[in-house]
C-alpha cells in the first residue's frame, strides 16, 4: 500500500534506505532528547494503516490503535501525502523498532506536542539568526586550493539566491561575517511567513543540518539536490579529506547521515505544504 510514497521521496533521496545505513541521529537538542527517549523497541505490531479523523486529519492506524504522540496526543497530520510517507516509515520497520531512522515521524511529533512553545514568529526569528552565520558566507583566506574552492563551488549559490529574491548578502573573510542588510532579512522574513507552522519546522530542520539558510532554501526551491547542498556544507571538510585524508567508513557514515536527516527535513517541508488529496488508486500495490 505504501509503496508509492517512494516516488515522493524521490526528488529527496530514498530517505528510507538512508536511514538504515546510517542509523544514528543527531537531531537539533530539544528534538533529539524529545524524541528518542527510547531508541529502540521491540515491534508491536502487524499491519500499518492510515484512516481520516476529526477536522479531515489523518491518522495512522498500528493493528487496531491509533498512533500517539511522546506528548499523549492523537497523531494527526494535516494531508494525506505526510500520512501515507509516516506510515512508510513505521511500515518498513523489521523486528525491532529504530526510531532514530524515523525523521518524518520525529517531526511530526514535534510539530503536534511543540515542546519548546514556539510560535511562527520565534521560527522565523531563529532561521534569520543562522542567515547571519551562513556556512556559504564565511570564507578562508588560506590555503590557495581551498579559497578557489569556495569561490568556484560557493559563489554560483550566492548569486543564485540573491537573483532569485532580489536581494543582497554577499561573503566575508572576517571572523565577524558579512553584514547582512535590513533590507535582505525583510525579504527572507516576508518569504518565511508564507510557510506554515508545519514547513517552518521541517526548513528549520534542514538549515540546521546544513548550518545554512542559503543552501536549505536552495533544496527547497529545488535548485539544489540533497547530495548537492551536503557536499556544499561539508565543503571545507571535504578539501581537508582530500589533502590528509581520513578514516574511508567513519567520512561515509557521517555523510550518508546527514543526507538521510537532510532529505527528511526536505521531504517534509513539501509534503507538510500538500494540500491536495492522494489518488485513491496511487495507494493500491
Amino acid at each position: 500500500m505504501f509503496r508509492t510514497i517512494l516516488g515522493l521521496q524521490s526528488q529527496f533521496g530514498n530517505i528510507l534506505s538512508l536511514s538504515k545505513v546510517c542509523p544514528r541521529n543527531q537531531h537539533f537538542k530539544c528534538a533529539l532528547k524529545y524524541s528518542t527517549a527510547t531508541s529502540e523497541r521491540r515491534k508491536f505490531y502487524q499491519d500499518v494503516s492510515i484512516s481520516q479523523g476529526e477536522g479531515g486529519l489523518f491518522e495512522i492506524n498500528l493493528d487496531r490503535k491509533k498512533l500517539k504522540t511522546p506528548g499523549g496526543k492523537l497523531f494527526a497530520v494535516p494531508n494525506e501525502a505526510l500520512a501515507i510517507a509516516v506510515a512508510t516509515e513505521w511500515d518498513s520497520q523489521r523486528d525491532t523498532l529504530k526510531f532514530y531512522t524515523m525523521h518524518l515521524t520525529t517531526l511530526c511529533n514535534t510539530v503536534q506536542d511543540n515542546p519548546t512553545q514556539r510560535n511562527e514568529d520565534q521560527m522565523i526569528k531563529a532561521a534569520l539568526k543562522f542567515l547571519e552565520t551562513d556556512t556559504i558566507c564565511y570564507r578562508v583566506d588560506e590555503p590557495n586550493g581551498l579559497v578557489e574552492l569556495q569561490q568556484n563551488e560557493w559563489d554560483p549559490v550566492l548569486r543564485w539566491i540573491e537573483n532569485r529574491y532580489n536581494v543582497t548578502i554577499g561573503s566575508s573573510s572576517s571572523i565577524l561575517g558579512p553584514e547582512i542588510p535590513e533590507s535582505t532579512k525583510s525579504t527572507f522574513r516576508q518569504h518565511l511567513k508564507s510557510y506554515n507552522f508545519w514547513s517552518l519546522t521541517g526548513l528549520e530542520y534542514v538549515i540546521t543540518q546544513l548550518k545554512s539558510v542559503v543552501l536549505a532554501l536552495g533544496i527547497i526551491d529545488r535548485h539544489l539536490s540533497v547530495e548537492q547542498a551536503v557536499l556544499l556544507s561539508r565543503l571545507e571538510e571535504e578539501y581537508q579529506i582530500r589533502t590528509w585524508g581520513n578514516v574511508e567508513w567513519a567520512h561515509d557514515y557521517d555523510m550518508y547521515e546527514l543526507r538521510a536527516r537532510t532529505a527528511a527535513g526536505a521531504l517534509f517541508v513539501h509534503l507538510s505544504s500538500e494540500s491536495s488529496t492522494v489518488k485513491r488508486k496511487l495507494l493500491q500495490d
